[in-house]
This record gives structure tokens, sequence and C-alpha cells, in this order.
């Protein structure tokens, strides 16, 4: 009887999910509160002190420079604060993640990508990228914008859910999550907002970035290595079962 409790044991070690382990967090300053931007104010990005970030000027035909990607600190995206732009109110505060956040001008002649180096990635592994995305518009321009970001991981480029605004709409804080899978050990995550039309201008913004190693939902299918173990624990249990030993009647 104690051999079959414990091969029952074992199958039951080797079927039952085991508790999830924490996933470690890839992204530094996710949440673009490492800066030297000071409360009540927006500042451009080149002079905001980000942390742990880089960003990349788009070039247009005349050879020049530009990226009107700002830091808007909680409360300033709708209110002129002499730098950076300002989008039709109200606007939310903060994300729901809280703090500052990225404001950037969606608008393809003004736009320009933010860009982290992630490391300690498996080659295969799937990772799970999240974050928070809002839009709005240029206060006194007119008509209908577009909003979205464009998300390059390695060579993979996915886009978020667009946001499609009335004149002078808000387009509030919405989560995103894109799954991608690493095809080298260190890879370049970029975003990129893009918007139309251009000279509205379409404004994006961007907070709460993570990315983690993928875990499945609970309650998914076992993979078919899960499957081979299940059956090979039956057949331990029962190999088990036929070995024990017979019980020696009593003489009568």
């Amino acid at each position: 009887m104690e051999m079959k409790n414990f091969a029952m044991a074992a199958l039951a070690a080797m079927i039952l999910p085991t508790p999830a382990f924490a996933a470690v967090e890839l992204i530094k300053n996710g949440s673009f509160e490492n800066n030297t931007v000071s409360d009540g104010t927006k500042q451009w990005i080149f002079y905001a002190g980000l942390a742990d970030w880089s960003y990349q000027n788009r070039i247009d035909q005349y050879n020049f420079q530009h990226n009107l990607t700002f830091i808007a600190t909680p409360g300033t995206a709708d209110v002129q604060t002499g730098s950076g732009l300002t989008v039709y109110g109200p606007f939310p505060k903060t994300s729901p993640d809280g703090g500052d956040f990225i404001l950037a001008d969606a608008d393809t002649d003004f736009n320009g990508t933010l860009y982290q180096t992630v490391k300690g990635l498996t080659v295969g592994e799937k990772y799970t990228l999240t974050f928070w995305q809002a839009a709005g518009q240029q206060i006194d321009r007119v008509g209908p914008t577009t909003e979205q970001w464009k998300v390059s991981f390695g060579n993979d480029v996915q886009y978020s859910d667009k946001f499609l605004l009335a004149e002078g709409a808000v387009g509030d804080w919405q989560k995103q999550s894109m799954t991608f899978v690493a095809s080298a050990t260190s890879q370049v995550l970029t975003f990129l907002a893009e918007g139309t039309p251009n000279g509205q201008p379409p404004i994006a913004m961007l907070d709460g970035v993570s990315l983690k190693a993928y875990e499945p939902p609970v309650g998914t299918v076992p993979e078919p290595s899960t499957w081979a173990m299940m059956i090979m624990g039956f057949g331990a249990v029962a190999g088990v079962m036929r070995r024990r030993p017979r019980r020696v009647e009593a003489a009568k």
C-alpha cells in the first residue's frame, strides 16, 4: 500500500501544474520615471535626461532631422507649458501605470524612434510585451486623426491597435499585448509613433513598457511533451501495481 501511495504521489507531481515563478522584467525604466524633467512641465526627449532609452531622429529629404518626442509629467498633456505638444482635453493626468509618460508627434515628417537593447534572451523562446497607449490631437488643429505605435523587436514588426479620433477627441489609455519569438540573445526593442494626416498633427502617448518571458494562460491544453510525461506516469503506476507481492494466505 505504501508503494502504491508513493507512485500515485509521484504521478501527481508530474501532471499537476507547478507554482508559477515570477517572470523577470527585461525592460529598464519602462515607466519612464528615471528622468530629469521637473513636475508640471513637458520636455523634449533630448533634454529630458531619460535613462536606459535611446532615440533617433527622422532625416527628411532636405537632410533636416526631426523627432518631436517629449516626456510629459502628470497632468501636462493638455496644458500649454511652454515646451512640447499640447492635446485637446480633458486628458487623463496619468496612465494606469502612473507618473510620467511619452508624448510623441505621430506625423511621419516629425516622428522619431525610441529604443532599448534587451539582453538575456533565449533564442526560440516566446516573450510577451505589454504597454499602455493613448492618443490625442494638437490643439487648434481640425479634422479627424489616427494614431498607433509601430513596434519592432529584432526583425519582427507589429502594430498596436489604431485610434480613430474625431476632431479634438481624446483616445483614452488602453493596454496592448504582443508576443515575440527571440531570434538572438540580444535584440533591440523600438517604438515609432505613426498617424495621419500629417500637419494636424496626430499625437501618441506611451507608458508602462514591460517585456517578460511568455507564460501560457491558466487552463491551456498541455504541450505534447506534457502528455508524454503523463502517459509514462500512468505506465509507471501500473507497473508498480503489478509488482505488488501477493499475500500469503494463512494455512488452514
